[in-house]
């Protein structure tokens, strides 16, 4: 009975996994297609005339935007390592008085929605020159990423066994030492999961840089695909191949950290 049931789930996970793909193959398959071809009734499910056209409108007009992403989201994973690392090393092994409820206010910043955070920032920004600046944008964006990586990295440090961290203790090693030769480097598939989730949050942010970045000179890809679509709404082919281009990145990171990310997001709820 067993083995008749493994067919038919695995043609429904195929079914599913295709419904939930095919809005990524059209979008490949608009990028390639010419104007003229995209008002045929029906519209060719392959490029079968396909053109780059797109593409080459993508590389003399969407490069600064993706640069500017780029920076964002590094920026945004660096500031993110640097606040969460500590923070979650004090509450995992250093136990600080108010721990607790340091790591409930942590769950509620994360229900707060984005959109009421972004007109915080932008009061506080408004009054200290921040606003329409990359530095503005990276502290936004770590705000989204800083409260899931303490609570994933807390989560995993506390599995650390405490005679790794005696050992180092008995070697002369002090807290700082313990976390950087130590902590750190046992933390490995933890803070690649958290760096991923950081600069994928910051990669495709769009309240944050829509309401704070909005005039400034440098603006991420987000903002640029959604200007590109108020002033080319007719050339979907290179509407659709900005999309393709800003999904790589995305897609290249996920692909190659995948068996770090499985490992950092189960290997917390497993006593060592």
């Amino acid at each position: 009975m067993r083995g008749s049931r493994s067919p038919a789930k695995t043609a429904l996970g195929l079914v599913l996994t295709g419904l939930m793909l095919f809005p990524v193959y059209w979008m490949i398959n608009v990028s390639f297609t010419r104007d003229q071809d995209m008002r045929k009734s029906p519209p060719n499910w392959f490029p079968v005339n396909g053109t780059l056209e797109g593409y080459h409108e993508v590389l003399d007009r969407q490069l600064p935007y993706l640069a500017t992403s780029l920076v964002v989201g590094l920026g945004t994973v660096a500031l993110t390592l640097l606040v969460a690392a500590p923070a979650a090393y004090s509450l995992a092994k250093l136990r600080p008085r108010g721990g607790g409820a340091l790591t409930f206010a942590l769950l509620i910043a994360q229900m707060i929605p984005g959109i009421i955070m972004a007109m915080g920032f932008y009061a506080i920004f408004l009054s200290t020159g921040l606003l329409n600046t990359l530095p503005g944008l990276i502290v936004a964006d770590s705000t989204l990423a800083v409260p899931f990586a303490v609570l994933v990295l807390t989560t995993f440090m506390s599995g650390i066994p405490e005679e790794l961290l005696q050992a180092a203790r008995v070697d002369g090693a002090g807290a700082t030492r313990t976390f950087w030769s130590v902590v750190l480097p046992v933390s490995r598939n933890a803070v690649i999961t958290v760096s991923l989730f950081a600069f994928l949050w910051a990669w495709s942010d769009f309240v944050f840089a829509s309401t704070l970045d909005q005039g400034g000179d440098h603006q991420p890809i987000t903002l640029g695909i959604y200007h590109y679509i108020g002033n080319n709404n007719q050339q979907w082919n290179a509407i659709m191949a900005t999309a393709v281009i800003a999904s790589i990145p995305a897609t290249v990171l996920l692909v190659v950290a995948q068996r770090y990310v499985a490992a950092g997001v189960t290997a917390g709820a497993v006593k060592h």
